[in-house]
């Protein structure tokens, strides 16, 4: 049997963005804080503008690059997929009803006729 690795190479280019992506976060965060008393307009712009660039710069390193490349396999894939014509919709959600109404019927008779069979006759509780 044999087993094959995946070896992922991470350049120190690479950490360098994800460690500056991940500092233009907390700076985005601390940035936010620290400018309450300039209103909440400016508060705001210097959070969306910080983690906006945080994402640029984590999107050129190679797990942002893996990422992109990763959505656009699963949109294809989605594209693929043929979903059911309303007319098709409606008729298995009605399906699914009748079988949860007939199973919760099978269960209730069955829980009677278990009830019945153990109270009745063979302990005599309900005389």
């Amino acid at each position: 049997m044999a087993t094959s690795q995946v070896e992922t190479v991470t350049t120190g280019v690479d950490k360098a963005k994800l460690g500056a992506a991940l500092l233009l976060v907390v700076g985005a965060l601390v940035a936010f804080y620290l400018l309450a008393k300039q209103g909440s307009l400016v508060q705001w712009a210097a959070l969306l503008v910080g983690l906006g660039v945080a994402v640029v710069v984590f999107l050129t390193a190679e797990p942002g690059k893996q990422l992109l490349a990763f959505g656009r396999d699963s949109w294809r894939e989605v594209k693929k997929v043929v979903w059911p014509t309303r007319k098709e919709a409606i008729q298995m959600t009605a399906y699914v009803f009748a079988f949860v109404v007939v199973m919760a019927l099978f269960l209730w008779v069955t829980d009677k006729t278990i009830e019945w069979l153990f109270y009745d006759l063979i302990l005599g509780w309900r005389k």
